[in-house]
């Protein structure tokens, strides 16, 4: 398993919004990670006060920020000509299960696809071995991206 230094090494997000604490496996096409969901999150506060549920779409990020670590190592980081790890398209996102406080994401995030600068990829997350989320989605480096724009 990895450190926190090692995630901050790899993308650009800090806390507050940081929502990985661990991988815990990666191979040649894919990555498993964990987020410890805060029990003190600000975002409980106002999100159903009284019941509190983790918003769907920080469960995404979560996914996406996964997704940025595999893909920063497959390229040695991301640099400034590059840019940093953009989201460009969201599919097929399917929530089937409740996050409260101080529970524990497991992500796997696979890579379906390769095309030039884009990662077509697909994410599952997993919470006490009940799928909370199903997700297909598109990363790039924002500087690829541009200079793919531009051409």
């Amino acid at each position: 398993m990895s450190a926190r230094s090692e995630i901050e090494a790899r993308i650009p997000h800090r806390e507050p919004f940081l929502f990985v604490d661990r991988i815990v496996q990666e191979t040649e096409r894919s990555i498993d990670a964990e987020w410890d969901v805060p029990a003190d999150g600000s975002w409980f506060a106002g999100h159903y006060p009284g019941n509190p549920v983790l918003p769907g779409v920080l469960i995404s990020e979560h996914v996406f920020q996964v997704a940025a670590l595999f893909v920063s190592q497959r390229l040695e980081g991301f640099d400034e000509a590059a840019g940093v790890p953009v989201l460009t398209k969201i599919e097929k996102a399917r929530f089937r299960r409740i996050v409260r406080t101080a529970e524990t994401l497991c992500t796997n995030v696979k890579v379906d696809e390769r095309v030039g600068p884009a990662w077509f990829m697909s994410g599952r997350v997993l919470c006490d071995e009940a799928v909370v989320l199903r997700i297909s989605f598109v990363l790039s480096a924002a500087g690829a991206m541009q200079r793919v724009l531009r051409t």
